[in-house]
């Protein structure tokens, strides 16, 4: 067999259908099985004694941040369990005591580990050793670290020109870690720094800034304490963000109101049993959602300019229910608002919602005499070719309630992974910021390039046509994070060297270059020491605040190292010791990083004293009412088209969601006990009266098509599940069927692509 075909391996794994066992959706969120199940999963991975030292650090002022989503931690915290179920997962998953190295390997060839599921390869355990794939091998075998850079600074030296390498982020790394990287990256003289925010919040960044002149929430968790109405759209806290439901019963408790906007009711924002309080243990926990609006799939700005028309009505009747003195002194673009609104059909609008009118009234009459309202949004809103006019309807209606700029009012965008917003604010960014660049060169003492790297959907196309020969990855699963699979998974094997920085292997260590590294990293919740002294990272929660994380375990291995020293060592065996940059001593003194990150990235002061307890608010304009920096120097209202579809008879919108057993592409179980979905991951949820008139039986194997441009693209073999979820809407779980969202269909001017409105087809087997 010749070395190209020994290399043309599966990515997909395991299609193969387990025992499925379905029942019906549990009502609450949390609670005692919560507990339950995060502490069997860490118990296994971790031993008991390891997962409780681990747990009662984690998320504590001294201790390290959660290595799961990017929700904020309280100024005061519990003295114990201020983490969830999720956390408590990808706590055991980093911390395992399963550990793989070269003799994993020797014995393990990449052919035969693609054919395992996603699930499958995740449980193998902590990488501890650098590993490296050459040409036209199947295994991977031990490289030294050392021979590891000047194997990355060889091939780096070998490029026509820098643009030719591409440094993807995943929102897991520490700010000192992806400030070195971007600083890496332009050192070298490129700006391809794709992140995975360009695959999920993207949308928000662009309309924030366009509406509001800065890309991130406005709101602090303390606001959402005292709001008076919470605005959950496109979100499923139950699942993804656990730690959220807490601040929302507070909200309930002290009088607040919760609507969810979403196609599918989530049990938890039905009902939250609090794990951390004796009646989430025995007594009913707490109803969440007062009212829920099940809205067809990217139907939400006709849903609200709906709300937005009727408001008008009430507010031409009373003249109360705008802030007028608000809207009169920091926003423009008013009057267009409400032309815009007039011209719209309300029966045309109903329609394409979804949703009842007597459901539409109520919530109307609930927002009309509201003015402290708060709207968190995810996925949900950002994933659709039109997801920043979906994120900038929703800032209309705040605009006009004045519900920005004050106290338990504003947006929130609801970040995934847990430090994604901070690699985003010390430099992790595609394009180019004129003002950092002049920072960089009189800080730094290099002269950064000064055109546009790629994001993602550009680095995939630049793979694919071979434009570019060099692909590191500071953490993630790029494949199976990446829309269109297969495309993206030619595109990197075209690449001449492909690296992972990881903690644990997945399919993007299977699917490689010609040669690829796997070089192993400490986790969060690891010690780092150097030369006998403990150092410590800092991150940026979802809300803006920077804070100290210091590991405590001891770590997988003495083999490993961490991210900032692995990247500072790629630096020295590139430019050597007569860099402007002291590479060596970046890798060694963290403070010195810090104090790097101080000078050029906005917002940073004195890091080093500000960030220990609590740490500190990054500057934020809306906060302070200034939007100085937008046309006007006003607040915007915007305008924005209603979605078209232009579905045809035989085709559904497909979203893509997570199970409750994932986070992001990581699998940690198959069991999705919220939708009562058991031992089974390729499964679709669809109206019983779709099945019903398609002849469709539950269980039945269908493949999944997406058509777009002439080219179909299909996921194989999946049980359909019947299921609560709007007639012509389907739900599927990513990354299985990633595989069907086409690379070249995204939103505007974000790029974020259209994982959550596919138009697809279901074909029986």
């Amino acid at each position: 067999m010749d070395s190209e075909k020994q290399r043309d391996v599966s990515f997909r794994g395991s299609e193969d259908f387990l025992d499925i066992e379905l029942k019906d959706p549990i009502t609450h969120a949390a609670g005692f099985l919560g507990v339950r199940e995060a502490l069997k999963h860490t118990f296994k991975e971790m031993g008991v004694l390891r997962s409780m030292r681990a747990l009662l650090d984690m998320n504590q002022k001294d201790g390290f941040d959660c290595p799961s989503c990017a929700w904020p931690d309280p100024e005061h915290p519990s003295p114990v369990a201020e983490y969830c179920e999720n956390g408590a997962k990808a706590l055991g998953d980093e911390a395992t005591t399963s550990h793989i190295g070269a003799t994993f390997f020797e014995k393990n060839s990449v052919e035969e580990l693609s054919r395992l599921s996603d699930f499958e390869l995740n449980k193998f355990g902590r990488l501890i050793e650098p590993m490296v794939l050459r040409p036209g091998k199947v295994h991977y075998e031990p490289i030294s670290w050392e021979d590891s850079f000047e194997l990355i600074a060889s091939e780096l030296k070998k490029l026509n020109n820098p643009d030719e390498a591409i440094f993807y982020t995943s929102g897991r790394s520490s700010n000192e870690a992806a400030f070195l990287y971007g600083m890496f990256a332009r050192a070298l003289g490129t700006n391809n720094l794709p992140d995975c925010s360009n695959m999920c919040h993207e949308s928000s960044g662009v309309a924030l800034g366009e509406t509001l002149g800065i890309g991130k929430g406005s709101t602090t968790l303390e606001d959402l304490y005292e709001a008076e109405v919470i605005i959950i759209a496109g979100q499923n806290p139950g699942t993804n963000h656990p730690r959220m439901l807490s601040a929302l019963e507070k909200c309930k408790q002290n009088g607040g109101k919760v609507i969810s906007i979403n196609p599918l009711e989530e049990s938890g924002l039905v009902n939250f049993k609090n794990p951390q309080k004796v009646k989430g243990w025995l007594g009913s926990g707490e109803d969440m959602a007062d009212i829920h609006l099940p809205v067809n799939i990217n139907q939400d700005i006709p849903l609200i300019k709906l709300i937005l028309k009727k408001l008008v009505a009430s507010d031409e009747a009373s003249k109360d229910v705008f802030d007028h003195e608000f809207i009169e002194t920091y926003t423009e673009g008013y009057e267009a608002l409400l032309n815009d609104l007039k011209n719209c059909d309300s029966s045309d609008l109903l329609r394409r919602s979804g949703v009842s009118e007597d459901k539409i009234d109520e919530t109307v009459k609930l927002l009309a005499n509201k003015s402290k309202i708060i709207i968190c949004w995810a996925m949900g809103l950002t994933q659709h070719k039109n997801g920043v006019e979906n994120i900038r309807e929703f800032v209309n209606l705040l605009l006009l309630k004045g519900a920005i700029g004050k106290p338990n009012a504003g947006t929130c965008p609801v970040r995934g992974h847990s430090n994604v917003q901070g690699d985003r604010s010390v430099g992790i960014q595609h394009f180019v910021d004129k003002e950092m660049n002049e920072r960089i060169e009189e800080y730094l003492g290099f002269t950064p390039p000064d055109h546009e790297g790629v994001d993602v959907v550009g680095s995939m196309k630049a793979m694919y046509e071979g434009k570019a020969k060099i692909f590191m990855c500071l953490g993630g699963n790029f494949l199976m994070a990446a829309s269109d699979t297969e495309y993206t998974a030619k595109g990197i094997q075209n690449c001449d060297l492909t690296v992972q920085i990881s903690t644990k292997l997945n399919r993007t260590h299977l699917i490689t270059g010609k040669t690829a590294l796997i070089l192993p990293t400490i986790g969060r919740s690891e010690k780092d020491m150097k030369n006998g002294k403990l150092r410590h990272f800092t991150v940026e929660n979802s809300m803006g605040r920077i804070r100290q994380s210091r590991g405590l375990l001891k770590p997988a291995a003495s083999t490993i190292m961490s991210e900032p020293e692995i990247i500072a060592n790629i630096g020295r065996a590139y430019f050597g010791d007569d860099h402007a940059m002291d590479w060596q001593a970046l890798g060694t003194d963290y403070e010195l990083i810090r104090s790097q990150i101080d000078n050029v990235a906005k917002g940073f002061e004195n890091t080093k004293e500000r960030s220990k307890g609590s740490g500190y608010y990054l500057p934020n304009n809306v906060r302070e009412l200034d939007f100085s920096m937008l046309p006007n120097g006003k607040a915007q209202f915007s305008i924005n088209k209603l979605p078209d579809h232009n579905l045809k008879k035989d085709e559904y919108m497909l979203m893509t969601i997570r199970s409750h057993d994932q986070f992001n592409t990581t699998i940690y179980g198959l069991n999705d006990r919220y939708r009562g979905v058991y031992n089974a991951r390729r499964v679709i949820f669809m109206n019983p009266l779709d099945m019903k008139a398609r002849s469709f039986e539950k269980l039945d194997i269908v493949d999944i098509t997406s058509t777009y441009d002439g080219i179909t693209r299909t996921a194989h073999r999946f049980k359909i599940v019947p299921y609560n979820i709007p007639s012509g809407n389907l739900a599927s779980y990513f990354p299985e069927t990633n595989v069907i969202v086409p690379y070249n269909h995204f939103a505007d001017r974000s790029k974020t692509p259209i994982s959550k409105s596919i138009k697809v087809r279901l074909v029986k087997q």
